[in-house]
Formats: structure tokens, C-alpha cells, sequence
């Protein structure tokens, strides 16, 4: 006779004991245990085990029932045919795609439009876990694709991104396995993503040409105008400068909320932590030792007599130099270009996030989220973590061990 399949479903308050009480009846009736999987929502625990029974269903049925009474558990048994699918087929494949969903909040109406995309596209929800409940709210997602092609990856991505765009959701979709786990590099743009605002642009206001600066910025930014001639252009403008107003201008330097919490978190899993800014290495220099970053690359500003000259020493970090910096750390690391992460907001970061394996679009103009990987509108930089695959929860219960405190508004 071959064995009957047995699905068992628990639900009740979580406490210690269930799965114990549970399995110890199970060894009583000596089962095959085919599967096993458990969620706790709130407090709230769902414990499902699928088995094998030789002979006596029935009576494995009465014996689950009594033993889960002892513990106030309810408990659903299906035998046979009433599970449904066929319960000896063989393990389905794991998921092929990582998706994390972020919102302030995730409504149920913008989480249904995803549901319903994925569905359409024959994409399988096959587990949802929440990682964040602050600053945002974030959702993973574990999905496995009909189609599992790169141009239904591309497709897929495009279409979640719309969807998400719609709802007011925040949406990164990565491949599932090993290399979404094996990140080992982030490289931040510093302007407006590690830190908040334009640093030429304070300058400027001491020179008083900030609007033109800001002009001249913000068509760089949209990619109307080359990096490399608007920073000539802009630093040219900031001539007659003392020199002391450069450091006047990083004492004032503010982070972007999130960031100390990124880096500090990266560090811990063993990241290397760098920065390759269009900006000026005289003002990131104290942020260098303040986050304990592990490399900085900025441009030089010309200094005789104690005064700016309007003039930039050296090459440039522009597009192409920061994609070059990022390929020329990642190989002293030794760190695959897969295993990067790079975070930017502006057009002269688009070469950077194309050459990593996972480029973020921070609070970005509209050039650079058209390539990037994904696209984050909230101003929280640890918004990062989460589409690593870090949750709250993980970063808080490190803070606490080392004995940072909580902090939440």
C-alpha cells in the first residue's frame, strides 16, 4: 500500500511548545515529514507540515486534534485528495526573483496593483516577509517567473516600476540566489545623496552667484550639459574665495537621515564603504573620518595666497570617472563588479550605477532612474538596506548591542 499524504495546518497565538507538541505526535504515528514551513504575524503563528502516513490517517487526525488542544491551537487536516495539488510531486524550484516594495505607508490598494501585475505576467508570490516599519514600510517578496528569460526580466522590471510609480511605492526586483547575498562594495555619490544639498551651491551663496551655480547645476544634473564643462564653469565663478570658507562650508555640511545608520550597518556585515564625488575633497574629508569610509574620490580646487582660483587641479571626477574609480576599488578589493552597489541621484552617475551590479537612483533625476536597477523617492538613505535585504529590526537589535540607542520620532 503506498502512503497516504497528510497536510496539517495549525493556527493560534505563538508560543514555545506548539511545534514540539506537534511533532511529538507526528513521531508517535511515524510519519514521513515531506515538508515544513511556519510564518508568525504579530504574534499570531501559522505552522503547516505536510507528511506521509503508512496506514491509519484517520487516526493521525484525532491524535493532531488532541494534541493541539492541549496547547489551544486550531488545527485544519486534510488527507488525500483533499490537499489538492499532487503532494509527491516533486519540490518546486526555488524563487527566481527578490522583490522589495517600500512606501510611507504600502496601502493595500497600490500592494493589490502589484499582486495583480505579477499575476498577469505569471509571476507566483511564493513568501512575503516585512523588513521595515520605519522611516517606511517595506515588503519582500520572493517570487518565482513563468518565463525566466532576460527579456522577460526587463519587461517584468519595467512593468513593476510603473506600477509602483502609480501607487506611490518604491520598487527594486533583483535575481533570487547567491549573488543577491553576496553584495561586498557600495560606493555613494555625496551631493544630495550622502548629504543633503549641493555643496558648489553654498559656496556660491558666499560668493554671492549662487542662482547662476544653481542654473548651471541643475542642467548638469539632467543631463543637458557636460559634467566636466559645468564644473569648470561653476568653479570658475567662485574665483576670490578665501580659503577658510572651505571650511566654514563643511562644518555646516549636513547628512542625508539615514546615512550614519547605512554605513555603520554596511561596516558591520564587512562592506567596503567609499564615495566618488563631482564635489571638492576639502569639504567630504571630515565625513571620510567621520563615517569610517574606506575611500573618497572628489575633485582638487585650486588654491594660491589663501584664495580660490576658479580652477580645478587635475582631471575631473566626471560620468566616466566615477564608473572607472568604482572598477578600479572593486579590483584592489577584489570584489567583483556583480557585488558592487552604487548610489547616486544625478546624469553623472549613470556610467557608475550601470557598471555595478546593483545601481540605486536616490531622490534621482529622471536620466539616471531610467537605468537604474532601482529608484528610491523617500529622503531616507537606509532605505538602501532594505533593498539589500536588511531589516529593521536587524539594524536596530545591532544598534542596541552595541549599545546605541533607539531612535525613533
Amino acid at each position: 500500500m503506498s502512503p497516504t499524504p497528510v497536510l496539517i495546518t495549525a493556527t493560534g497565538p505563538d508560543k514555545p511548545g506548539v511545534s514540539s507538541v506537534l511533532f511529538a505526535a507526528l513521531t508517535r504515528q511515524g510519519v514521513e515529514v515531506l515538508d515544513v514551513e511556519q510564518v508568525v504575524i504579530r504574534g499570531q503563528l501559522v505552522l503547516g507540515v505536510l507528511v506521509a502516513v503508512e496506514s491509519d490517517p484517520e487516526g493521525l487526525q484525532e491524535m493532531v486534534e488532541q494534541a493541539m488542544a492541549t496547547v489551544s491551537m486550531n488545527v485544519d487536516v486534510r488527507i488525500g485528495s483533499a490537499i489538492g495539488a499532487d503532494p509527491f510531486a516533486p519540490a518546486r524550484r526555488g524563487s527566481t526573483h527578490v522583490l522589495v516594495l517600500l512606501g510611507r505607508p504600502v496601502t493595500a490598494r497600490a500592494f493589490t496593483q502589484v499582486a495583480r501585475t505579477l499575476a498577469r505576467m505569471n509571476v507566483n508570490i511564493d513568501t512575503i516577509r516585512s523588513i521595515a516599519d520605519y522611516p517606511v514600510t517595506g515588503l519582500e517578496l520572493y517570487v518565482s517567473a513563468a518565463d525566466d528569460t532576460p527579456e522577460a526580466d526587463s519587461e517584468l522590471r519595467t512593468v513593476l516600476a510603473d506600477v509602483g510609480a502609480r501607487g506611490g511605492l518604491d520598487v527594486s526586483i533583483e535575481r533570487a540566489g547567491l549573488s543577491r547575498r553576496a553584495k561586498r562594495m557600495v560606493v555613494f555619490d555625496v551631493d544630495s545623496t550622502l548629504i543633503q544639498g549641493e555643496v558648489i551651491e553654498m559656496l556660491a551663496a558666499h560668493a554671492g552667484v549662487e542662482p547662476e551655480v544653481r542654473e548651471i547645476t541643475e542642467a548638469a544634473m539632467r543631463g543637458e550639459l557636460n559634467f566636466t564643462e559645468s564644473l569648470r564653469r561653476r568653479v570658475a565663478l567662485l574665483e576670490g574665495l578665501p580659503e577658510t570658507v572651505l571650511d566654514e562650508v563643511a562644518a555646516k555640511i549636513e547628512l542625508t537621515p539615514g546615512a550614519r545608520t547605512t554605513v555603520r550597518t554596511l561596516k558591520r556585515l564587512g562592506f567596503r564603504c567609499g564615495v566618488v564625488s563631482g564635489g571638492f575633497r576639502r569639504i567630504i574629508d571630515g565625513l571620510v573620518t567621520e563615517l569610517g569610509l574606506d575611500f573618497a574620490v572628489a575633485n582638487e580646487l585650486e588654491i594660491v595666497d589663501g584664495k580660490l582660483t576658479g580652477r580645478v587641479v587635475g582631471d575631473v571626477v566626471d560620468r566616466a570617472a566615477k564608473a572607472e574609480t568604482l572598477k578600479r576599488y572593486a579590483a584592489e578589493y577584489g570584489i567583483s563588479l556583480g557585488q558592487c552597489v552604487a548610489v547616486g541621484d544625478g546624469a553623472n552617475d549613470i556610467d557608475m550605477l550601470t557598471a555595478a551590479g546593483m545601481g540605486i537612483a536616490f531622490n534621482a533625476k529622471p536620466a539616471l532612474r531610467e537605468v537604474a536597477d532601482a529608484a528610491l523617492s523617500y529622503p531616507y538613505l537606509d532605505a538602501v538596506l532594505f533593498m539589500l535585504g536588511v531589516t529593521r529590526a536587524e539594524v536596530e537589535a545591532a544598534d542596541v548591542a552595541d549599545g546605541l540607542p533607539l531612535v525613533r520620532p
